[in-house]
C-alpha cells in the first residue's frame, strides 16, 4: 500500500515557472494547472497510490515568521496569476479524488510531517512525499521516502535513507543540525556565518547535535571555534526554523478517508472544462466511448 503526500504549493510553483504561459478555456491563467494535471496523470499511471493527500500553505504568517520576522522575507509576493491557480488547484485535486488540507500558521511541509508521523506505523504502508524542494528529507526513514522534482515537472529523484547518506554523509534526522549550521538561503535562514557544507557535515558527523558541538568547542580549530561562538544564537534559532512540526492542527483523519477516488470521467470533464484536451486524452483510453467527445477540440 502506498500513501502519497503532495507538497501542493511547491508543485504548483514549479509548474508555473517551468511552463510557458497558457490560458484555460475561459481565458484565465492555466500553465500551473496544466503542469499539475500532467504530474497527477504521471503519478496515477506510474505509482498508482492507494491513498493521497494534498497539503497547502496558508497566506497567514506562520509560527516561524513570528519567531523570526525575516523568515522568507526576500521572496517577492506571488503574482495574481499564480495565486488564482493555487486556489483553483484545490478543485483539481478533488476532481482527481484527492483530499486537500491546510492549517493557519503552519506550512505544507509541517502538515506533511504530521501525516507522515501519524501513519508511518501502519503495517505494509509505504509513504512517499512528492515535493519540489529538499526540506522534507529530514523525515526520511525506512517507511518514508521523498520524491523531488529536479527539472521541470517530469524529471524526479527519489531519496531513501541510503540516498540521503550518499548526498550529505548524514542520516536524515541529522539534516536538521546540518541546516542549522549552513542555513537555507531559499528561506532566508542564516545559519552560522562562515560555516559551509563541508565543515557543517564534518561537525555533525563527529558530534551529532548542536548541543554536543558547542560543548566541544575547545577541540575545534580556532577559526571554526570563533565562527561558532559568534553564531551560537543564530544556530539554535535556525534549527528551530528548519525543524518541521509533526503536530500541525489537522482534523482527525483515518487512513481510509485518504483513499484515492477512481472516477476518471469526473477528472476528464474537469480537464476538458479547462481546455486541456491533451491531458484528457492521456487520462482516458481512446476506446472508452464515454469520453471520446471530451478529446475533441484544442490540444495544448
Amino acid at each position: 500500500m502506498r500513501l502519497l503526500l503532495i507538497d501542493a504549493n511547491s508543485l504548483i510553483h514549479r509548474a508555473f515557472h517551468a511552463l510557458p504561459p497558457l490560458t484555460t478555456k475561459n481565458g484565465s491563467p492555466g500553465q500551473a494547472l496544466y503542469g499539475l494535471g500532467s504530474i497527477m496523470l504521471k503519478l496515477w499511471r506510474e505509482q498508482k497510490p492507494d491513498y493521497a493527500a494534498a497539503l497547502f500553505d496558508r497566506p497567514e504568517p506562520t509560527f516561524r515568521k513570528e519567531k523570526y520576522s525575516e523568515y522568507k522575507a526576500q521572496r517577492p509576493a506571488a503574482p495574481n496569476e499564480l495565486v488564482s491557480q493555487i486556489i483553483e488547484a484545490k478543485n483539481l485535486f478533488q476532481k482527481f479524488g484527492v483530499n486537500f488540507f491546510e492549517a493557519p500558521g503552519f506550512e505544507a511541509d509541517d502538515l506533511i510531517a504530521t501525516f507522515a508521523r501519524k501513519f508511518e506505523g501502519v503495517e505494509e504502508l509505504e509513504i512517499v512525499i512528492l515535493t519540489g524542494d529538499m526540506d522534507t528529507l529530514q523525515l526520511v526513514n525506512d517507511k518514508v521516502s521523498v520524491q523531488t522534482l529536479r527539472k521541470g515537472v517530469s524529471d524526479t529523484m527519489t531519496y531513501n535513507e541510503a540516498a540521503v547518506r550518499e548526498k550529505y554523509g548524514l542520516t536524515p534526522p541529522y539534516l536538521i543540525e546540518y541546516k542549522a549550521l549552513v542555513g537555507d538561503a531559499s528561506d532566508n535562514i542564516r545559519g552560522v556565518s562562515g560555516i559551509g557544507p563541508k565543515t557543517a557535515a564534518e561537525l555533525v558527523q563527529k558530534y551529532g547535535s548542536l548541543e554536543s558541538i558547542f560543548e566541544h568547542l575547545s577541540e575545534l580549530a580556532p577559526g571554526v571555534r570563533d565562527k561558532l561562538a559568534r553564531g551560537h544564537e543564530e544556530a539554535f534559532l535556525s534549527r528551530t526554523l528548519v525543524r518541521l512540526s509533526d503536530n500541525a492542527p489537522v482534523p482527525p483523519t483515518e487512513l481510509e478517508s485518504l483513499r484515492v477516488g477512481e472516477d476518471k470521467t469526473k477528472a476528464a470533464e474537469y480537464l476538458e472544462s479547462l481546455g486541456f484536451a491533451s491531458l484528457v486524452q492521456r487520462l482516458m483510453k481512446a476506446e472508452e466511448p464515454a469520453v471520446k467527445k471530451l478529446t475533441q477540440g484544442k490540444i495544448f
